[in-house]
């Protein structure tokens, strides 16, 4: 029987290639290559990150950025995908709307953020429909493409044996969408974790992003780029949940 090994090849050599590029940044700034006023020393935001936790309340903070994450993925999942099957079926409102949506990924949304406020008032409300409006987008165009390039000769053959519009969707159409759908979900999670973000720094409300913005504006540089290795760890972890998603859904279908 072939062992598989614990820890892979590839999970290797991405963690050395991030020591060695730690270690060549650690090296420039010492030799101040670069300037140590605007990149603090990598051994430092690494010694910084206790002092952060502790002090900064990161855990209630990194709550809350997840939170905000969730509830606007969880938005754009339930709108994202039916909009874009909607706008698969009906071909003349793919038209007259996929041009729209295209535009609206492509907008940086983030700047809006005043009416926003005005809508929905400062609050937490207003960062997840931020996040929303910036992911729905992604995912409404990647689940147009997966359906449409859907082989023709599968949906075909599906119908030689006389399935149903329900089973020919169940059994043909969304297994061959699934890579395209789960693309723009990490699309998505990308534009709406960066709007979050970017929107807790702007309306200095809650999360991570005002953390950022409490450290910078007391000039705390390691801290400030400890607070931003959390965001990116918030980052990791919903990639990891989507990945074991779409594994599992493939393993079903």
């Amino acid at each position: 029987m072939k062992r598989v090994p614990i820890i892979s090849p590839a999970f290797l050599l991405s963690i050395g290639t991030i020591a060695g590029l730690l270690v060549i940044m650690q090296a420039l700034i010492m030799t101040e290559i670069v300037s140590p006023y605007v990149v603090p020393l990598p051994s430092d935001i690494a010694a910084s990150f206790w002092r952060v936790i502790v002090e900064e309340g990161v855990p209630g903070r990194f709550a809350v950025t997840v939170g905000e994450t969730f509830a606007a993925s969880l938005l754009i999942l339930i709108v994202g995908i039916p909009v874009g099957l909607l706008l698969y079926r009906f071909g003349k409102l793919r038209l007259a709307f996929e041009p729209w949506l295209a535009a609206m990924a492509a907008a940086p949304l983030v700047l809006a953020y005043p009416l926003f406020l005005v809508l929905f008032g400062r609050s937490s409300l207003t960062i997840i429909i931020i996040g929303f409006t910036a992911g729905v987008a992604p995912v409404a165009l990647k689940t147009i493409e997966g359906f449409t390039s859907t082989r023709r000769v599968l949906i075909d053959v599906g119908r030689s044996f006389r399935l149903t519009p329900a089973q020919e969707f169940r059994q043909i159409l969304l297994p061959a969408a699934l890579p395209q759908i789960f693309v723009g979900l990490r699309l998505g999670l990308i534009f709406c974790l960066i709007n979050i973000v970017g929107v807790e720094f702007l309306i200095n409300l809650g999360g991570l992003g005002q953390l950022i913005n409490d450290l910078a504006e007391r000039y705390d540089l390691p801290g400030t780029y400890a607070a931003i290795c959390f965001v990116v760890c918030v980052s990791i972890l919903f990639f990891a949940v989507l990945d074991r998603g779409e594994k599992w859904l493939q393993r079903r279908g």
